[in-house]
């Protein structure tokens, strides 16, 4: 691995632990740069889950304080995560390499347009107030099972569409919804970077990279994440998620 490759998937590992805690689709900066340096799409989406993973749980305990009292759901809406997440990682095995290959660039087109419509979407979460709890919509658990299954298979953008899920079904504001968005995609990144360990191949060089520089991007995004210019950022995903498209079709 040359200096060049250690230097890139530090950067992208710590912006996507960066990115992910603060909104998602941190995968969107990490995957293009495994696919620049010719690892081939199904191997960079393996690698890329199981080296954002220690960032996720990074993340997660950064925004330990906005998760008080949410105990319960954690645990409800965190086991259909799990369930999600171990079905689209047995999805991403079991279908051919030419699927991934035809589904991923749709996948990104939709992450694009999120991370482009996600401050419409954290206007309207931000205008909920923390006072009325009320329960979540019946169909919650159902919603965040399908993202997991999205997230298992491939998660950019992951946490906006949880973020999206949870606005609506729950009366709080931002911060705790980001908190818990933040425990649900760690345990689908979880469960499906652990059912990769065992059945897929990694190539543990980039991923022990990435995952040391997405623990310390998951912390910064906990600590100076609202200080960070949001339209840098989504100017940042959309044009490395252009990349993706262009590196995935040209293959």
């Amino acid at each position: 691995m040359s200096l060049a490759e250690i230097v890139c998937f530090a950067l992208a590992g710590m912006a996507a632990g960066t990115i992910n805690t603060v909104v998602g689709s941190g995968t969107l900066i990490t995957f293009p740069v495994l696919l620049a340096f010719g690892y081939a799409p199904v191997t960079a989406n393996v690698t890329n889950t199981v080296g954002l993973v220690p960032g996720s749980i990074s993340g997660a305990i950064g925004y330990r304080r906005e998760l008080a009292g949410q105990r319960a759901r954690a645990v409800q809406l965190g086991t259909m995560s799990v369930l999600g997440g171990i079905t689209g990682a047995v999805a991403l095995l079991l279908l051919p390499g030419s699927a991934f290959k035809a589904i991923v660039p749709v996948f990104i087109v939709i992450a694009i347009a999120l991370t482009v419509l996600q401050p419409r979407i954290s206007r309207a979460l931000t205008s909920r107030e923390i006072d009325l709890e009320r329960p979540g919509h019946p169909g919650t658990a159902f919603a965040v099972f399908l993202t997991g299954i999205y997230g298992g298979y491939f998660g950019a953008a992951q946490g906006i569409i949880l973020l999206a899920i949870l606005g609506v079904a729950l009366s709080q504001d931002l911060h705790r919804t980001n908190a818990l968005k933040n425990v649900l995609a760690g345990l689908v990144n979880g469960v499906a970077g652990l059912y990769f360990v065992f059945a897929a191949h990694v190539d543990w060089g980039p991923a022990a990279i990435i995952a040391g520089a997405a623990i310390l991007g998951g912390q910064l995004g906990a600590r100076y994440g609202r200080r960070l210019p949001p339209e840098g950022l989504r100017v940042l995903i959309v044009l490395v998620g252009i990349s993706a498209i262009v590196q995935l079709l040209v293959k």
